[in-house]
């Protein structure tokens, strides 16, 4: 975690102060953090706001920090993006934008475009959320939805210098994607938009169905001249925090292998795929020899089907746990690094070998529980959750899957 701390990631990337005024804006589960490290090493004068899911506020002299809806947006997220692209208008070329982003960003920049509705944008977020499409996927319909994101507060901002720093928590650590890009020329379409909620089975409201038909509605594209002074800088990755632990272990005698840091799929399923692996490296040393560790990053998705308690690094890890069914020596731990598994409040879980009996001690059904995409219920009983509270970053998912020496038991 330290190695994408705000504090520690943001201050080196921070350009030399402008002629103009700053403004700092941004959004996301890091951006309060963000703003505080520009505060500390700020030479200039400078205003701004940013926004932040409800609890991951923290204390700022200059620049405003207001709590919004994650990960279904709401009135205070909106009136944010709002007041944002506010102070952005009418700015002039000797200024400068900072704007500031991390996981999270695009729900809580909700500022519906053309006649879409807060109510409208939120039932099709949480219909998108369910369906299991992948964030790049959820991401190309809420650009096209947004009067913020797809480079359009870069329009807004323009003919100011806009410099863009992002903690990113998506696969390939794309701008375009990370928080769906307010500050990048969008390359897909109203097309791509319609075609991902055909895809999923998604049935949008008629406000959003007649938005995404009106040619008018799209966004600016790469070669927009109002984007031609945005830059982005992404400032911490996946693969830093995995390259961090890879070194942790290294230091403890425990050979590392990272697998991805954009690894996406079934929660379930990427979970499984662990376990034989793990299984391969116990009895096999292959593709490492134990002591070893499993390393991944990535985020998966989770087809709710029933109506338990979930997130997707639990229910990955419980498809590891079934997938291992006890097997000695080998533990694993998943979770978000934001701290957030999903809406609850536990950052995910960890397993050892005796874990699943633990939980079917306390009366769980693992298999009924995976069904139930209930593996938050199921890893309470069993003591196994792991709670940090948030983070204040967010590079994504975390996996490490221990496999101890052929004479342990655990």
């Amino acid at each position: 975690m330290a190695a994408a701390d705000p504090a520690r990631v943001v201050p080196p990337a921070l350009p030399d102060p402008p002629r103009g005024r700053t403004v700092v804006v941004g959004a996301g589960k890091a951006a309060a953090a963000m703003a505080r490290a520009v505060e500390a090493c700020w030479t200039g004068p400078l205003t701004g706001l940013v926004v932040v899911p409800h609890g991951h506020a923290v204390a700022t002299a200059h620049i405003a920090v207001v709590e919004g809806g994650h990960p279904v947006p709401d009135a205070a997220g909106a009136d944010a993006a709002h007041r944002i692209v506010d102070l952005v208008t009418g700015l002039g070329p000797d200024d400068l934008v900072l704007n500031l982003l991390s996981g999270g960003g695009s729900a809580l920049l909700a500022a519906p475009a053309g006649d879409v509705t807060l109510d409208a944008k939120q039932a099709l977020t949480r219909d998108l959320l369910r369906s299991g499409a992948p964030i790049a996927a959820v991401n190309t319909v809420r650009r096209h939805l947004s009067a913020v994101k797809g480079g359009r507060l870069a329009a807004a901002a323009h003919p100011a210098r806009v410099l863009t720093l992002a903690i990113s928590d998506v696969p390939g650590d794309d701008p375009a994607v990370i928080a769906s890009g307010p500050t990048v020329a969008d390359p897909t379409t109203l097309a791509d938009a319609r075609a991902v909620l055909q895809h999923h089975g998604v049935t949008p409201p008629d406000a959003v169905a007649r938005h995404l038909a009106d040619p008018a509605a799209e966004t600016p594209a790469p070669g927009d001249p109002r984007l031609d002074r945005a830059e982005t800088r992404v400032v911490a990755t996946a693969m830093d925090a995995l390259a961090a632990a890879a070194g942790a272990a290294r230091e403890a005698g425990i050979t590392p292998v990272i697998l991805g840091d954009a690894i996406e799929g079934e929660a379930r399923d990427v979970g499984r795929a662990l376990a034989g692996m793990a299984l391969s490296c116990h009895r096999h040393g292959v593709p490492a020899e134990p002591p070893c560790v499993l390393l991944s990053g990535g985020e998966t998705t989770v087809t709710v089907r029933g109506d338990g308690r979930g997130g997707r690094n639990v229910e990955g890890l419980l498809g590891t746990a079934l997938g291992l069914d006890g097997a000695p020596g080998i533990d694993a731990l998943m979770a978000d690094t934001d701290g957030i598994d999903g809406t609850e409040t536990d950052a995910g879980a960890v397993i050892e070998p005796d874990t699943l009996a633990r939980a079917r001690a306390a009366g769980r059904d693992p298999a009924a529980d995976l069904a139930n995409n209930d593996a938050h219920g199921l890893f309470a009983a069993a003591g196994a959750l792991v709670t940090t509270g948030p983070t204040l970053t967010n590079v994504n998912d975390f996996r490490a899957v221990l496999v101890g020496g052929a004479d342990q038991t655990r």
